[in-house]
């Protein structure tokens, strides 16, 4: 799948994001259990509402983090990774 920036994510039906006080940090858990995120995750996929394009959740990342080189081809890959672990999916 070739992702476009005017695209907007969504965490596909049974996943969520929430913080996992045991694991001391943001997970993703769906029906066949859980995935343990690192920062850079957590702060993308807080940004998942199911209105914001592609192209808002950079923008709203380059201005939370100014200067970060290569932020938006390292968010188009992590949404790229996450659509193939079944983690979200796409409204155009």
């Amino acid at each position: 799948m070739t992702l476009n920036p005017e695209q907007t994510p969504m965490f596909r039906r049974g996943y969520r994001l929430q913080w996992e006080e045991v694991q001391q940090s943001h997970v993703i858990l769906y029906p066949e259990g859980m995935a343990k995120l690192n920062d850079s995750a957590a702060a993308i996929l807080q940004l998942v509402d199911g209105k914001s394009t592609l192209q808002g959740i950079i923008d709203q990342l380059n201005a939370r983090f100014p200067g970060a080189d290569g932020l938006a081809q390292d968010v188009l890959e992590f949404f790229q990774s996450a659509y193939e672990q079944k983690w979200v999916i796409f409204r155009d």
